[in-house]
Parts: C-alpha cells; sequence; structure tokens
C-alpha cells in the first residue's frame, strides 16, 4: 500500500503543498499519496486522528492548526517546544505522534542562499507563531543579535525572554539604523498593509525577507526596495524549504529545493501576467 500524507488547514484549497510533495517524491524516487484536507474549524484533532486510524504516515499542519497540533503530540523537537506550534507530524512506529516545527529550517535554508548570516544583526517585525518558530534556527546559524518589534510590546517581550543575551524587544522609537536583514514575519502583506517601522531601519546593504508571498512583489518588499535596500526575498523558497525538510522526516531522504522552487516561481509568474 502506497504511504499517505496530507497537510491540514482551513482554508487549504490554495495549498501548494501537494504539488511540492508530488514534486519531491518524483525527484527521489518514493511512492507516496499526498492530499490536502481541510480540517473543521472545531475538530482539528479528530480530522488528524481519523487520517492516522487509516494508514496515515505524516502530516503537515498551516494555519490556523499550528497551536493545536503541538497540544496534540507525544513527542516534540526543540525547535517545536520552542515555538509552541508543530507544522510537522510524523506517525512513530508505536503509534506515537512526534512533533516538529520545519519552518526556521526552512527560513535560514532559503537565506543561506544568498547571505551569510554569521554576526548579522537582525530586525524581527512580528512575535507571532512565525516569529516564534523561526528563532532557535536563526540563532543556530550565528547570527549575531536579534531585535524584536512587535506592536503590543508585551509579546515581543516575552520571545526576548528565549535567549536573553541574544534577543531583546524594542520599542518603535529605539529600533537601530541600517539592520544587516530585517525578517518581516506579520502577514500585513496579505492585506496590502505594512508594519509599523521607521525608514531608517533600512540601509542599501540591508538584506528584507517577506515570509509572505504572491504573484506580485509584496506590499512589504515594495515598501523596502523604495527605501534603498539591497535585496528583497519571499518566503517562497521558506515555504519549499520546510517541506524539504519535512519530507526527510518523513522518508529519510533530502529533496532538492532549487527545480521545485523554480518551477513554483514560473507558475506564479503565470499568474500574474
Amino acid at each position: 500500500m502506497t504511504d499517505s500524507y496530507a497537510v491540514f488547514g482551513n482554508p487549504i484549497h490554495h495549498s501548494k503543498s501537494p504539488a511540492i510533495h508530488a514534486a519531491f517524491a518524483a525527484q527521489t524516487g518514493q511512492a507516496l499519496s499526498y492530499q490536502a484536507i481541510l480540517a473543521p474549524i472545531d475538530d482539528f484533532s479528530g480530522s488528524v486522528m481519523a487520517f492516522f486510524a487509516a494508514g496515515g504516515k505524516g502530516a503537515n499542519v498551516t494555519v490556523p492548526f499550528k497551536e493545536q497540533a503541538f497540544q496534540l503530540c507525544d513527542e516534540l523537537s526543540q525547535e517545536a517546544e520552542t515555538a509552541a506550534a508543530v507544522n510537522t507530524l510524523i506517525k512513530l512506529d508505536d503509534g506515537r505522534i512526534r512533533g516538529d516545527n520545519t519552518d526556521g529550517y526552512g527560513l535560514v535554508a532559503d537565506l543561506s542562499r544568498y547571505l551569510t548570516l554569521q554576526d548579522k544583526k537582525v530586525l524581527l517585525l512580528g512575535a507571532g507563531g512565525a516569529a516564534r518558530g523561526c528563532l532557535l534556527s536563526l540563532l543556530a546559524a550565528g547570527v549575531g543579535h536579534i531585535d524584536i518589534y512587535n506592536r503590543t510590546y508585551s509579546k515581543a517581550e516575552v520571545l526576548a525572554a528565549i535567549a536573553p543575551q541574544q534577543l531583546q524587544a524594542l520599542r518603535r522609537n529605539e529600533l537601530y539604523e541600517g539592520y544587516d536583514l530585517i525578517i518581516n514575519s506579520t502577514s500585513a502583506s496579505l492585506h496590502g498593509e505594512l508594519p509599523d517601522i521607521p525608514v531608517t531601519v533600512v540601509a542599501n546593504h540591508s538584506y528584507c525577507y517577506d515570509m509572505m508571498y504572491s504573484a506580485q512583489t509584496t506590499t512589504f518588499n515594495r515598501w523596502v526596495a523604495e527605501q534603498g535596500a539591497a535585496k528583497t526575498l519571499d518566503g517562497l523558497g521558506m515555504l519549499v524549504g520546510q517541506a524539504a525538510r519535512s519530507f526527510y522526516l518523513w522518508r529519510g531522504v533530502m529533496p532538492k529545493v532549487e527545480p521545485v522552487l523554480e518551477s513554483l516561481r514560473q507558475e506564479l509568474k503565470g499568474e500574474a501576467s
């Protein structure tokens, strides 16, 4: 019987995960099926447990269920524990469920294609699950320091407490000038909005990364480019990178990200034209 995998979310019709994992399976010669499942808002756990009871081997989890997936697990990776959110579920041989969070891996893998993260001064915008999910991976990659800015200062303080030596929560008027790397973990671009930050945080050496992606340049990336940023990147590479790590955790084989990313990028360009 073909091993079965799925992604759970609500909404889920827009998900690129089935196409990504089908491409990974073809590339690595793995026989598996992967489907998108619309989980009821009020019964995510029931939907997941039914999938595993029917023989499912593993699953991805997207919004709004990552925190609920965290609660569901019998065992957690350090990344998942720090994030308090899970995007990858693995059915263990003894029937227990292990949770992991591969978002940070995907982000760092994508960033590392363009710049060396060692000792970089980083500004992280937002303090929700997306921000929390990438902190450990950024610190492990050797960034020098991360300033966290969030509209609700107390939420940024909670994140900064994870590693007080390297993280600090700042208010708007305390932000430095000219960060090496600015990461927008908020969903503001989805609504055509911008995080409330001063133009001085962007310099001509700044790399700017929006975790959102779209067929057009995101609102955030358009704005930082206007301020003279050295390079702008969107979250499509992070999406494919986190999927590759999930695939590896399930199958023990690491797929190549670049051909799948390039194919998706061309697809997005087609949607834009």
